[in-house]
């Protein structure tokens, strides 16, 4: 069992920055591939971003070019660098992973941590 721990989450204007921090503990060894999730009211919870242990990336394409997720592997942490934020980035932001590559585009995981909320509004 894994324990996720979102943080960093806040109120920022439009073409701001946030960095958002993910702490796993537990059996995180077990976890490869890793990503920041969102939820937006009335939708489904989407991969904004994923990374494997070796460092590969991936992006949706909203973000690509704004947002940058990055790990540390003998820490057990993700975070996730968001840039040039704007409104519609507002979601409640949640990490996720598993032991293989890829990551889900809409996130059915079973179990999440508390996630963390982000609204970009002036």
């Amino acid at each position: 069992q894994v324990q996720l721990v979102e943080s960093g989450g806040g109120l920022v204007q439009p073409g701001g920055s946030l960095r958002l921090s993910c702490e796993a503990s537990g059996s995180a060894f077990r976890i490869n591939a890793m990503g920041w999730y969102r939820q937006a009211p009335g939708k489904q919870r989407e991969l904004v971003a994923a990374i494997s242990v070796e460092g590969r990336t991936a992006y949706v394409d909203s973000v690509k070019g704004r947002f940058t997720i990055s790990r540390d592997n003998a820490k057990n942490t993700l975070s996730l660098q968001m840039n040039s934020l704007q409104p519609e980035d507002t979601a409640v932001y949640y990490c996720n992973g598993r032991s293989f590559w890829p990551l889900p585009s809409v996130g059915n995981f079973r179990s999440w941590g508390r996630g963390t909320q982000v609204t970009v509004s002036s």
